[in-house]
């Protein structure tokens, strides 16, 4: 679980290599509030995946990584923001570290600060020590670009799945509403038609215009049922010519419809025709 701390003390052997390298830092901000952000980072912490580099040319990502609460591989955070780390033990002259050549840890450190309600700052920074010599090395920012690629697609696809249930939701409570109106409708004209006695014939006809109302057919040759008020959205079915189809949903453009087999869908306009 993402738990963001400030770093306990850390030991004088790596304090003292560590505070006399240079370390480049990369932040750059994102267009999402800092909730949203913290979620795409846990996800990214929980990959085991340092990104951006790699212990040999056949192995694309070097796994194996952890998210930690502290390490002493980076000095006590001053600053104001929420940090988070990744380690990954055991790498043998990871690439993209400059000068590596021994074995040792890499350790990823992120700081998430809240800018404005829909804008928040990561900094990430990325370092190796080895573990013999005890040498630092800095990141070439490679490591803390590819980091924060990954932060970013998690966030557009955690933002992307969010938008599609707000529109699936919308678009079943439209669906819904239609359905109740014309329920309420045909109960309108039922006690109508009761009331003033109407004969055989003129229900008949009620009911007939009611029908016209809410059905349409497929006109010839037949045509396709969409995923999605598109043109170029998904086909579900193709539905034959002369197909008897209930409108829900109604637009300028697309009827929201359901077929006879119970398949919900959008046909264009034009594709359909009234009853005869």
């Amino acid at each position: 679980m993402l738990t963001g701390m400030l770093l306990s003390p850390w030991s004088d052997t790596f304090a003292a290599r560590a505070e006399q390298t240079s370390l480049p830092s990369f932040a750059s901000e994102l267009m999402a509030s800092e909730p949203e952000v913290l979620q795409a980072l846990q996800e990214v912490l929980d990959d085991h995946i340092i990104h951006g580099t790699r212990e040999f040319e056949r192995e694309p990502t070097l796994n194996g990584a952890e998210e930690v609460s502290s390490t002493p591989l980076f000095s006590k955070w001053q600053s104001s923001g929420k940090v988070f780390y990744k380690v990954r033990k055991d790498v043998v002259a990871p690439r993209h570290f400059k000068e590596s050549s021994d074995a040792g840890t890499i350790a990823v450190r992120y700081v998430v600060v809240s800018v404005a309600p829909q804008r928040t700052r990561v900094q990430i920074d990325a370092i190796f020590v080895e573990s013999a010599h005890r040498a630092v090395h800095a990141s070439d920012l490679t490591v803390e670009a590819d980091e924060f690629k990954a932060i970013q697609e998690h966030l557009q696809a955690n933002q992307l799945a969010e938008q599609e249930a707000r529109d699936l939701k919308r678009r079943r409570d439209s669906a819904e509403l239609v359905k109740k109106t014309m329920i309420r409708r045909r109960e309108d004209e039922s006690t109508l038609l009761a009331s003033t006695q109407s004969s055989v014939k003129d229900l008949e006809e009620r009911l007939k215009t009611l029908r016209h109302e809410i059905e349409r057919r497929v006109k010839a040759p037949g045509t396709d049922l969409k995923a999605a008020p598109f043109q170029f959205s998904a086909k579900i079915i193709t539905v034959p010519a002369y197909t008897e189809v209930v409108i829900v949903i109604i637009t300028p453009h697309w009827y929201g419809v359901e077929t006879p087999d119970g398949q919900r869908g959008w046909i264009a306009i034009e594709q359909l025709e009234p009853l005869p």
